[in-house]
């Protein structure tokens, strides 16, 4: 029988700590719409998450007032473009993103993921064309968003891809210079994509998924901040492990209440559940920041000296409890670090206390990576490059995902501000170490760590 206590916790996560259910992503498989015609293609796949989207807001909201739980965002992951629009070319690929942009309006949902190519052992035609046509296709749109994983521990690094992905980030940023660039993010660059991530930008169907699924990401970086202080309350001084057990049973509560929703939701869509990830994402709401959660375990400046190692106790008792709650566990799950979205983090950059080499050395440990991290305007491609290789050697060599939301910010430079606005907030652009350039410039693979290779 569920404590009275349990049911006023959970009451307090939702009225007064920001917990929510931060996505519900319907991920559907658009293989069987390929086609040679275009305009055939469009209505194929217009039609397609038509049907089995069509009810997915509707559904999701009568089951949010039913059970009193908020689901933020509500989302449409498809199959990679490049794998079922492989015949066409670049302006045939912005078409499909205008389509899917125009369907994502028609249903209410907050965005459309999946403009994406796969090419970390190397890239096809296909390929090629859809990299050179994400400038125009995501900044012609307003929820489409892509993605393009450009390295794995079992391929290495594709260094030629991570180029031309860093060319066509820089016209992204031109394209979107009245919005300081930020068309960048929409897009992410990965390493080790996960076939079943609900968050955006980088949500994607991926190879081995059902014809459709419902996944869901759930978020509490609040509830886990609180959670900290009343310990601290209670006991003055905690210790490390009091610490790592209480955020491992708030976890446990936090993945439960995002294993009802997506359970509930995939039988009333009449469709398979698939994962609930729970990534503690952070908003730039005062008491919804990860940087917050750092600065409760005893870390009074993000960035300082032992930020690495308490990000390290978040993530993996966040982890364990999520796995202690629900063999339905997937995505990314941990701690998301995305700069101007966590207001903490960001006003930490704009003290110069967090540098981007502190920042991937926390990513080493987090969920994700450089995420929305603003730099200067002028920055060339080799060194975008440069940062999204070393992003990707630390998710290649342990076997994690990584990946980079890059901003060059048109016409700013170092300690200026960009802002975005609503939920992805405001950031200082950070400075950047140039001077690997001729590395780039060597192209080819890096290859794949040895021990990657023994199975």
């Amino acid at each position: 029988m569920m404590r009275i206590e349990d049911i006023l916790m959970t009451l307090r996560m939702f009225q007064d700590e920001n917990c929510d259910v931060r996505t519900v992503t319907l991920g559907i498989n658009l293989m069987d719409c390929a086609d040679g015609d275009v305009a055939a293609c469009c209505r194929k796949v217009q039609d397609k998450i038509r049907r089995l989207a069509g009810h997915l807001v509707t559904e999701g909201e009568a089951i949010s007032s039913r059970y009193g739980i908020p689901i933020v965002n509500y989302r449409i992951a498809v199959t990679p473009v490049a794998w079922w629009a492989a015949g066409h070319d670049e302006d045939g690929l912005v078409r499909i993103a205008r389509a899917l942009d125009q369907i994502a309006v028609e249903i209410g949902v907050d965005f459309v993921g999946g403009f994406s190519a796969l090419v970390e052992k190397g890239a096809t035609e296909a390929d090629r064309r859809l990299i050179a046509a994400l400038p125009e296709a995501l900044g012609s749109t307003a929820k489409v968003c892509g993605s393009v994983n450009v390295a794995s521990s079992r391929a290495g690094i594709n260094m030629d891809a991570i180029l031309a992905v860093s060319r066509s980030i820089l016209e992204l940023a031109r394209r979107t210079a009245n919005a300081d660039g930020f068309g960048c993010a929409k897009l992410v660059i990965f390493a080790n994509v996960p076939d079943d991530n609900p968050f955006m930008a980088g949500a994607l169907h991926g190879a081995g998924e059902p014809e459709c699924v419902v996944n869901v990401g759930v978020s509490g970086p609040g509830v886990v901040k609180r959670a900290v202080e009343r310990l601290r309350e209670r006991t003055g001084q905690p210790s490390l492990d009091e610490i790592a057990e209480e955020i491992k049973c708030t976890a446990y509560r936090v993945t439960r209440i995002g294993e009802l929703i997506g359970t509930a939701l995939a039988q009333r869509l009449g469709i398979p559940f698939g994962i609930v990830d729970l990534s503690l994402a952070p908003t730039p709401q005062i008491g919804d920041s990860v940087g917050e959660i750092l600065q409760a375990m005893g870390i009074e400046r993000v960035g300082a000296a032992g930020s690495t190692a308490a990000l390290a106790l978040l993530t993996d008792a966040v982890k364990k409890g999520g796995a202690f709650a629900s063999s339905s566990v997937g995505g990314l799950s941990g701690a998301f670090i995305p700069v101007s979205e966590d207001t903490v983090l960001a006003q930490a950059a704009a003290r110069g206390d967090l540098s981007i080499e502190k920042l991937e050395a926390m990513t080493s440990i987090c969920s994700v990576g450089l995420d929305m991290v603003c730099i200067p305007g002028d920055t060339t491609a080799e060194t975008l490059a440069a940062l999204i290789a070393d992003e990707c050697a630390i998710g290649v060599m342990n076997h994690k995902t990584t990946a980079c939301r890059l901003i060059p910010v048109p016409g700013k430079g170092s300690g200026e501000i960009a802002v975005f606005g609503g939920l992805f907030g405001e950031a200082p652009v950070m400075p950047v170490r140039a001077g690997g350039e001729d590395f780039i410039r060597c192209g080819g693979r890096i290859p794949a760590p040895i021990h990657a290779l023994r199975n």
